[in-house]
């Protein structure tokens, strides 16, 4: 089998053509604690700390009422906490590949299947690299609809090991194709 079969191999209908393979990686599943979720971390602290406390005092009245505050502590922890261990989980179901043409997010969770989304990589897609002990390349916002609201969240490889080298493909990506299109660099 020669280099460019076993390239796209599995990835037969999904590739164009003159497609190729550029990039395979998958986020880093260590636990972490960011600055973002500290509020919900506090949220749920106070939730937890006030139906501990409820307890406390129901659990004086005798019988089994007390038991009624399990439900609203075990929540308060669980927001507490659920940040933080959501993204290792999210980490060892999630496979990021970058193409010649696109970025493409694999995501195989148990209760909502597989999924595989892909974003094209054009010159003027904006590309955001946040550079720390690992990186995230931000590579375009995907529209999430709620209810009442409609806002964009940002997309991208979160927490790669190698994002600077990534961020250049992809930067080469944008540059080859502004020289196809005939616009400078």
């Amino acid at each position: 089998m020669t280099a460019a079969q076993t390239d796209r191999r599995g990835w037969e209908n999904i590739l164009d053509a003159d497609e190729h393979i550029l990039w395979q990686g998958r986020p880093d599943p260590t636990l972490r604690f960011a600055f973002a979720g500290l509020g919900r971390t506090m949220f749920g602290a106070a939730f937890a700390g006030f139906a501990l406390f409820w307890m406390t005092m129901a659990a004086q009245g005798g019988g089994f009422f007390w038991m009624f505050g399990l439900i609203h502590f075990a929540a308060g922890v669980g927001i507490m906490g659920g940040a933080a261990l959501l993204f290792p989980y999210r980490a060892r179901h999630t496979w990021y590949t970058l193409s010649s043409k696109r970025a493409f997010v694999a995501t195989d969770f148990p209760v909502q299947g597989r999924k595989l989304r892909d974003y094209p990589i054009a010159p003027d897609t904006n590309l955001l690299l946040d550079e720390n002990t690992v990186s995230t390349l931000y590579f375009g916002p995907e529209p999430v609809f709620r209810k009442n609201q409609n806002r964009a969240r940002r997309v991208g490889f979160e927490r790669i090991h190698d994002g600077r080298r990534v961020y250049g493909m992809m930067r080469d990506i944008q540059r080859a194709q502004r020289l196809a299109a005939g616009s400078p660099t």
